[in-house]
């Protein structure tokens, strides 16, 4: 069983997230009213995952999320935003928070948001340290289009991660978030070209696409290209597929805060908020992902290229 602890001033909000959330019979859920009276429950005993609103009295989610991650680093926190949040909801990315999900795409996002974030997080904590010794790590994969294979191998790159000591626990599962952002792109928008407008449009409609797509031409023999480089001073992963490709340069601006609740920036903002660097190639079919020891993973000035 997984704690997460809600936190939202809204009496109302909670009893909605918390029935979205106990559905899930392997969650044991817990609530604050604000920022301070889920510090103070953190503090008595600690969850596996924080979701919370941001604008709250007391103490609001901004500073939650700061907090949390100085003194709970293995605690990841998932934000709820809404319209006029936004520029503090970047802020909170950037201070530590391990992804985000707007208030109007609760019912179809909050669930797997969720999931995602405790299995990146939970393969963080149980990560081996018998390889302490490794200086160095340079591998490639060709992976099919299954979904299954996103997992292990984000288990694999922070796993090496942690023992050249590039970062710290929570980066660890920040950084996890940036890889499953890349790589599910890779997959869905890249080799299946399912649109992520969809998604915001009809959920089911999307993952029914995507799952016919997988089985039928031109579609099911594409693959994912993966180079992992690791050293004791930088982590290189670069991500391609074999689909069409798009126009890097006509990518929204992630680091607006107008462009928090577009559903074709999520991704870019996440990945270019967790990681110190990422580039596209011209054919928009390509994207590297650069972590270097002791960077913050917060800047989002990464080019595209």
């Amino acid at each position: 069983m997984a704690t997460v602890l809600v936190v939202d001033d809204s009496a109302v909000d909670r009893r909605l997230v918390g029935g979205l959330l106990e559905k899930d019979s392997e969650l044991t859920l817990n609530y604050a009213v604000d920022g301070a009276d889920a510090l103070a429950k953190i503090e008595d005993s600690p969850p596996d995952l924080v979701v919370t609103d941001l604008v709250m009295p007391e103490m609001d989610g901004l500073t939650l999320v700061a907090t949390v991650k100085n003194r709970f680093s293995l605690v990841p926190v998932i934000l709820m935003t809404s319209k006029g949040s936004e520029e503090l909801a970047v802020q909170a990315l950037q201070a530590g928070a391990a992804s985000y999900v707007p208030k109007h795409t609760l019912a179809t996002r909050l669930a797997d948001t969720v999931r995602n974030v405790m299995a990146v997080s939970s393969k963080q904590r149980s990560h081996s340290r018998l390889m302490g010794s490794m200086t160095r790590s340079n591998c490639t994969f060709e992976l099919e289009n299954d979904s299954a294979l996103i997992g292990p191998l984000i288990s694999y790159v922070q796993e090496d991660c942690t023992h050249l000591n590039l970062y710290d626990d929570s980066e660890g599962t920040r950084v996890g978030v940036a890889l499953e952002e890349a790589l599910a792109n890779a997959l869905y928008h890249g080799n299946l070209e399912v649109d992520s407008e969809l998604r915001e449009r009809d959920d089911s409609s999307y993952w029914k696409l995507a799952e016919e797509r997988a089985g039928r031409d031109p579609y099911k023999d594409r693959r994912i290209h993966v180079s992992v480089e690791l050293s004791r001073d930088e982590a290189v992963i670069t991500i391609g597929d074999e689909g069409p490709g798009f126009d890097p340069s006509k990518l929204p601006d992630p680091t607006d805060p107008a462009n928090l609740e577009m559903a074709s920036g999520r991704g870019i903002l996440l990945m270019r908020t967790f990681m110190t660097e990422v580039r596209y190639n011209d054919d928009g079919n390509q994207v590297t992902l650069i972590k270097r020891r002791n960077a913050s993973g917060n800047s989002p000035q990464g080019e595209n290229s």
